[in-house]
């Protein structure tokens, strides 16, 4: 998926006074919550998962499976709305939300789960907020 520069723009002062701390450290400053602690890990309602920065629909419900890793598993997310990157010690390729480029976790593949795309994104979530179906 190519690249694309975050159409949401804010100071660090601006994404302070809208995230909670909790919020900031793993949008802003790619931090992880605690394995299993996460609301979403085990909620399966039908709906759309957006980013819990800036609204950007990122995932169905539909793709949504329990890969039991702790933490919310999707297996695609909406076509352009998640940018890939490799982390910087290149172990890892993190997943961020490509309007705001709030850090949302990261993806794995070829690790034999049963979905569609063989891949599992692994997304924190305090990253995400559900909405569900009308």
């Amino acid at each position: 998926m190519a690249e694309s520069s975050p159409t949401v723009e804010k100071s660090e002062e601006e994404w302070r006074a809208v995230l909670s701390p909790e919020q900031f450290n793993i949008l802003r400053e790619k931090g992880t919550e605690p394995r299993g602690t996460g609301h979403y890990d085990k909620f399966y309602e039908e709906g759309v998962y957006n980013c819990a920065g800036c609204g950007t629909p990122l995932y169905k419900s539909t793709a949504k499976f329990d890969s039991g890793c702790g933490w919310p598993a999707f297996y695609e997310g909406f076509p352009g709305a998640i940018n890939r990157s490799p982390d910087p010690d290149g172990r890892r390729t993190e997943i961020t939300c490509a309007a705001c480029d709030g850090h949302l976790g990261h993806v794995f593949k070829w690790e034999g789960l049963k979905v569609p795309t063989d891949e599992r994104h692994c997304v924190n979530s305090v990253s995400i907020k559900f909405s569900p179906a009308p």
